[in-house]
């Protein structure tokens, strides 16, 4: 038998007992690496192009201008169901250096940017849609020969890279982007979103395997106020008297309310380009600007359909159901993002049917499931998973493809409908890997995503319930928790229709979008964007037919052909919007650049910025034979979002499943303590 040399502590009693449960918490905490001073941050210094998030550090470098965005001003014109929108970006060189002004920022998920227009000391310079290397190559060459030039590419559907090379010292700079988009009413509301800032996107490093095709992004400190100011104004122009109109991210100022053309503008300037301006709005009567539209091209006529489902049925009986409960607890989340997630799963969870069973997985860089198989929803098991999201706190990298992949492999029972619900900021990188896992894994699921925050990356959210035949949720305060938990349940337990089909009478049409119709659920309306031949100068006659089935029998709707309208030209961008959606749908699907060619023939034909195509525009007359210094502008962080959400891996950094495990540690040393104290 072998002995140990060690001494033996001598026995202790009482209280004295105690430091040493502390000591060996603090060696489990220590060995495990969940006591951190605070996340190791990087600088600009390190700051790697198609790298992570960063922190941008003043280094006082003499004449240079750091911050050269002095304003965002946002114009919008509402008219029915589409909304123009101009955005002008003033850059201003302060400093005694020629510069390069770089700047990553986000866009509308439903935006079909068209244009791009360049204003210097009195000349305008009109930007030309080129394929993407192709106009990276011109801007180069441009900037090489000191000429002022601008690039616009797109690095996501809703996130955005502008270059301006050569802005000499006391150049001011203003470039015009012009997009449009549609606003489909849910429920007799409409909302138009604006994203003024895109938030830290996580990413795994390439020394862990990882890549990234973003650019890399600074951040202001949270809590710090851009120096740049964001001014907005909406123009309402409703067939019908608006009413109802809100903020609930910005103070407003409304004139015309009640009326059928109203104006909305910001109460301040400054310190308002931290979160997404969110704009709600009724019209008099719930009553919806919805039906068909018709547009009469010179080469080709392009028609949009916006139409109501019917009222919700409650059924008389509604089958059990499955949940799972998909919450991200990563750095990003820590605090008031988490704190808002908390509230929304108590108003999901709690309301759960007895006849239901749920899970909940929390997910970082690892995952952990609350049980190992579902659990009825009893008061007390209900009670035990919001104690246990309540007990939880942000840390660490999101790995949601890990966290997905875990939920497919699930075993699920035939009999049984699942519904699955994925909770997160989603500032990740991967999105279009989550899209693909989705379709190819979670065929069997109705799955719904809610964004939680004020500046949430709504492609990853409004990607996620597409491809799970779901639907998007966007929850910025924990007072609409309540809300848009019960709007969840209304659309799960009301009747959808099925086997829905569109048919025109009358009228030729073609490159239908979508091919085919979803499932509809309550409250969403049914889009259907396409073109039709014309045949001559006179108005098209004849009808659109959806049929389908609903909880209590057949269902039809008749909506008559207009006459084509002047004001819709808009819908040849819409059109070429989705059917590009379409195209990269299907291209995520199968994991390369199969639909290249199409999308890049798509976007030169109708002008569109896409992944494949840029904009770019150069002034023709050489400035400067200095080389311009590379500034790339740095972005607020996000309202409510910590300075968790910036940084390098830290090996150490806290999972749930780790934290888990020490919870039952300790309390283990606990019990043993209070049986010593007992003795």
């Amino acid at each position: 038998m072998v002995t140990s040399s060690i001494p033996r502590p001598p026995a202790r009693s009482g209280l004295s007992s105690l430091p040493f449960v502390f000591g060996v918490l603090l060696h489990l905490a220590l060995a495990c690496g969940l006591v951190v001073a605070g996340i190791a941050h990087a600088d600009d210094s390190e700051a790697l192009p198609a790298e992570g998030p960063y922190f941008q550090i003043e280094r006082g470098e003499p004449g240079l201008d750091r911050l050269p965005l002095k304003s965002t001003q946002v114009d919008v014109k509402i008219a029915g169901v589409i909304a123009d929108v101009t955005v002008t970006q003033r850059y201003r060189n302060e400093g005694s250096k020629p510069i390069e002004a770089r700047y990553v920022f986000p866009g509308s998920t439903r935006a079909a940017v068209h244009g791009m227009t360049v204003h210097l000391g009195g000349r305008i310079i009109t930007a030309q849609i080129r394929e993407k290397q192709r106009a990276r190559d011109e801007y180069e060459q441009a900037r090489r020969e000191g000429k002022t030039s601008a690039l616009l590419e797109q690095s996501r559907p809703n996130l955005f890279q502008m270059n301006v090379a050569n802005i000499l010292p006391g150049d001011d700079v203003r470039v015009e982007l012009r997009y449009t988009e549609l606003i489909a009413p849910t429920e007799g509301r409409y909302q138009f979103v604006f994203p003024t800032v895109a938030g830290p996107r996580y990413h795994r490093p390439s020394s862990a395997g990882g890549s990234s095709s973003l650019p890399a992004m600074p951040f202001l400190h949270a809590g710090a106020e851009s120096a740049s100011t964001f001014d907005l104004q909406v123009a309402l122009d409703a067939p019908l008297p608006v009413s109802e109109i809100t903020s609930t991210s910005h103070e407003i100022q409304v004139s015309g309310a009640k009326r059928t053309q109203a104006t909305v503008r910001l109460k301040n300037i400054k310190g308002q380009n931290n979160r997404d301006f969110i704009l709600d709005y009724r019209l008099a009567g719930d009553r919806t600007a919805t039906g068909l539209m018709l547009y009469r091209g010179e080469e080709e006529n392009f028609f949009l359909a916006v139409v109501e489902p019917p009222r919700a049925i409650t059924p008389a009986q509604i089958n059990p159901r499955e949940y799972v409960f998909v919450l991200d607890v990563s750095g990003s989340m820590w605090g008031y993002p988490l704190d808002t997630a908390k509230v929304l799963m108590r108003n999901l969870i709690g309301h759960l049917r007895p006849s239901d069973t749920f899970n909940v997985m929390l997910f970082s860089g690892s995952n952990v499931m609350l049980s190992p198989v579902p659990i009825p929803a009893t008061q007390e098991n209900i009670e035990r998973a919001i104690a246990t999201i309540g007990r939880t706190q942000g840390g660490g990298g999101t790995e949601i493809v890990p966290a997905l992949r875990h939920i497919a492999a699930l075993p699920k029972n035939d009999d049984v409908s699942r519904t699955v619900v994925v909770v997160t900021d989603g500032y990740v990188s991967v999105e279009e890997e989550v899209f693909r896992l989705v379709r190819q894994n979670l065929g069997n699921s109705n799955v719904f995503a809610f964004g939680i925050g004020s500046s949430v990356n709504r492609m990853l959210i409004e990607g996620i319930a597409r491809a799970g035949q779901g639907e998007a949720f966007v929850v910025t305060r924990p007072e609409q928790a309540a809300e848009q938990a019960e709007r969840l349940r209304h659309m799960i337990d009301s009747p959808v229709l099925t086997s829905l089909t569109a048919t025109f009478e009358g009228l030729d049409v073609y490159d239908v979008e979508p091919a085919q119709l979803p499932d509809v659920l309550g409250g969403r309306p049914v889009l259907l964007w396409g073109k039709w031949h014309s045949t001559g100068d006179e108005n098209p006659e004849g009808q659109l037919v959806l049929e389908g089935h609903a909880a209590n029998g057949d269902y039809q709707e008749i909506v008559p052909v207009p006459s084509p309208s002047a004001n819709a030209v808009a819908l040849r961008h819409l059109w070429s919007r989705a059917r590009i959606a379409q195209l990269s749908d299907e291209e995520a699907l199968h994991g390369n650049d199969s639909q290249r060619g199409p999308i890049t023939a798509l976007g030169l034909r109708y002008g569109l910025l896409t992944q494949y195509t840029s904009f770019i525009a150069v002034d023709q007359v050489v400035r400067t034979d200095t080389a311009a210094v590379p500034v790339d502008q740095a972005s607020p962080m996000p309202q409510g979002v910590s300075d968790r959400a910036v940084g390098v891996e830290v090996p150490g950094t806290p999972e749930p499943g780790l934290l888990l495990s020490l919870l039952v540690v300790a309390a283990v040393l606990v019990r043993a303590t209070r049986r010593r104290l007992a003795a």
